[in-house]
This record gives structure tokens, C-alpha cells and sequence, in this order.
């Protein structure tokens, strides 16, 4: 169905207010998917904290003009379907990538993140980066490892002493 001039501007308004605030963007190619299927996805991607939208493509390069995803805007040919990570850099990664694998006919076609673009291969790599609560958990571990190691250290001593107090205390016994 066709848009008027009214509703065109509404479609770049809301994707270039989501392009303002996202981590990541993945483009992928979903010619064969069945209408259950990207259903199904889209669930899915509002589940995990991901806008996913099928729009035109010279919509969607005018919203993304003024933004750090205006760089892929020569890349944007053909049918595709747009996932913007809103909480989580990795989540649109993630999301195309674990679908792709059960569909064939969805393939990632690029990916744009920090101001770069990629080709869609690097979905994997971008898959892999750690959710925010992962990340937050390493670098808890990263700081609270010297503070165990100095109490180690501090202890260690008095370890000592009673392994020797408690290895002539057997000396003598026996």
C-alpha cells in the first residue's frame, strides 16, 4: 500500500528519532520469509530491546542523514529489514543472527555500529559483545580481584603459622 506525503514523514520521523538513540544497526535481506516468520522476529526483537522495521530505502536513508548511520546510506539496495539495538549493542546482532540460522533466506547484509559500517558477516562479531548486565559483571570481577588478592596476601602469614604449629604439634605426636 502506497504512502501519502503525511504518513512518508511520520516513517522518517520515528526512525530517524530511533537512529538518534541506537547502539547498533543490522540490515538484512528477508526476501522468502513468510509473514508467520517475521512475526514471530518482530516478538522477539521487542522482547530483547530491538526495533525492527521493513521500510523503504530512501525513507530510511533520509532519517538516518544526520546521524552516525548516515555512512550506509549507498548500501541501502533492495528489500531489507532494519534492526536498531535501543538498550543493548549486541541485541540486534543476536536477534538476526540466531533467526538466520533457523531461515536461510534471511541474510544479514550489513552492519553499522560506532560510525563504521561492516559487512554482514561482522553480525557475528557483533552478536558476541556482552549484554549490558555481562559487562557489568566483568568489570565488577576485574575490580574486586586486586582487594581478594591482598587479603590473601595478608593472610597468607598466618596460614603459615599454623601449618607449622600444626605439623610439629604431628611431628611430636608421633
Amino acid at each position: 500500500m502506497a504512502l501519502n506525503l503525511n504518513q512518508k514523514k511520520e516513517v522518517v520521523a520515528e526512525l530517524a528519532e530511533v537512529a538518534a538513540t541506537a547502539h547498533s544497526l543490522v540490515a538484512a535481506e528477508y526476501v522468502g520469509l513468510t509473514v508467520e516468520q517475521l512475526t514471530s522476529m518482530r516478538k522477539k526483537a521487542r522482547a530483547e530491546g530491538v526495533y525492527l522495521k521493513v521500510a523503504k530505502n530512501t525513507l530510511v536513508s533520509r532519517a538516518v542523514e544526520d546521524t552516525d548511520y548516515a555512512i550506509v546510506k549507498d548500501e541501502l539496495t533492495g528489500p531489507l529489514l532494519y534492526a536498531f539495538s535501543k538498550e543493548d549493542p549486541g541485541a540486534a546482532g543476536r536477534l538476526i543472527k540466531e533467526f538466520a540460522k533457523a531461515n536461510d533466506k534471511l541474510k544479514p547484509r550489513l552492519v553499522a555500529i560506532g560510525g563504521q559500517k561492516y559487512p554482514g558477516s561482522h553480525v557475528d562479531v557483533l552478536a558476541s559483545l556482552p549484554t549490558r548486565d555481562e559487562a557489568l559483571s566483568m568489570l565488577l570481577s576485574v575490580m574486586v580481584q586486586p582487594a581478594t588478592m591482598l587479603v590473601r596476601v595478608l593472610a597468607e602469614p598466618a596460614t603459615q603459622v599454623a601449618r607449622a604449629t600444626s605439623a610439629i604439634g604431628q611431628q611430636k605426636a608421633a
